[in-house]
């Protein structure tokens, strides 16, 4: 990262700059006419051959000017940009529209809603891996004569609930004492732990006398396990379809198999490593997923007591990345303190 003169430096932070505003390939002459740095635009071309020679730029067959590949967008990221500030105006939007949301679906949806809407990305919000979290307790809240409401908390403050349904009325007491012998039973196990081991940890009371807990014991996967596919929320469709780069029809179509491919988007989120807080950026073929070849994530974490969710936005190579960096933190912060106020419902 550091071959770079600083008359290269500047004409590929100009060069990367421009295509990111105006998604038409750059050519010298615009350099030097719109950007006052000095330089005759046969200077300007000589130092863009070196640059497309050392892999930073790339020359489309229908124009004579330059776009960045991946590695000149990697520079730009990592050496070049300014990160901004994001605006008090879209704080305020941010903050107005979670503020008066309860649980957490809730909370997930208006937060990739308005990603979308700011960013005009595709915004997409994972709940928290449930089944890494710990247990606290689980209650048993009879609904109808066959109908029982499971409510399980995890010890970070979420809480899941299950309703089944059972052969017959189950009174309160006996109620009471199975859902004391599964805390005595489950008692700071996670939920991965717990769906692993429980019928050898209850094997002694499969055969007590409501059948309950034999029914646990066969609804094992849905009580302690989570499909990932109903945890994930997508906003911003339209706002990213009306980037120039889906005015193509293969482009479109490309984007359009890619949102209704989940699995690829929830691979791509959850096998980012965002640490300490910071946003990671993974461009183009860095994802190392050929239908994502030709987008950019940025992602970061969030955080519900000791269980940790992810939320970021996909868009074209050329998104703003200055602008969706500090953007996608500051909705994390946002719902990560909103999360730290109260339990919440999944």
């Amino acid at each position: 990262m550091s071959e770079l003169n600083e008359r290269e430096r500047t004409i590929l932070h100009n060069i990367v700059y421009s295509y990111i505003q105006t998604a038409i390939p750059v050519g010298s002459r615009y350099i030097s006419k719109r950007r006052d740095i000095g330089l005759s635009p046969a200077t300007i071309r000589n130092v863009m051959s070196d640059l497309e020679y050392l892999g930073y730029l790339g020359h489309p067959h229908t124009s004579a000017g330059r776009i960045p590949t991946d590695k000149g967008y990697r520079f730009y990221v990592n050496e070049l940009m300014e990160v901004d500030r994001i605006s008090q105006k879209d704080q305020s939007v941010i903050q107005s529209q979670l503020q008066g949301s309860i649980e957490t679906d809730e909370v997930l949806k208006i937060a990739s809603r308005i990603l979308g809407t700011i960013s005009h990305q595709l915004a997409v919000v994972t709940a928290p891996q449930m089944t890494s979290g710990v247990f606290e307790k689980l209650e048993l809240i009879p609904v109808s004569g066959t109908r029982l409401l499971v409510i399980i908390s995890i010890r970070s403050g979420l809480v899941k609930t299950i309703m089944m349904e059972v052969q017959s009325e189950l009174s309160r007491p006996r109620l009471e004492d199975v859902a004391r012998i599964l805390n005595e039973k489950l008692s700071g196990l996670t939920l991965t732990q717990i769906r692993e081991t429980f019928a050898e940890r209850l094997r002694d009371y499969r055969h007590e006398e409501s059948g309950l807990i034999r029914l646990f014991i066969e609804s094992v996967d849905k009580l302690f396990d989570e499909n990932r596919k109903e945890k994930i929320h997508i906003g911003g469709t339209k706002s990213m379809l009306t980037q120039p780069e889906f005015e193509d029809a293969k482009n479109f179509k490309s984007v359009i198999e890619l949102m209704d491919n989940e699995d690829i988007i929830i691979h791509v989120l959850e096998n980012t490593d965002p640490r300490h807080g910071m946003a990671t950026v993974t461009i183009g073929e860095e994802s190392r997923i050929d239908d994502l070849k030709d987008f950019s994530v940025v992602t970061t974490t969030y955080t519900v007591g000791d269980l940790t969710g992810t939320l970021g936005v996909l868009g074209p190579k050329r998104m703003e990345y200055a602008k969706m960096i500090p953007l996608v933190d500051y909705v994390a912060r946002t719902i990560t303190g909103l999360f730290q106020q109260s339990k919440q419902t999944l």
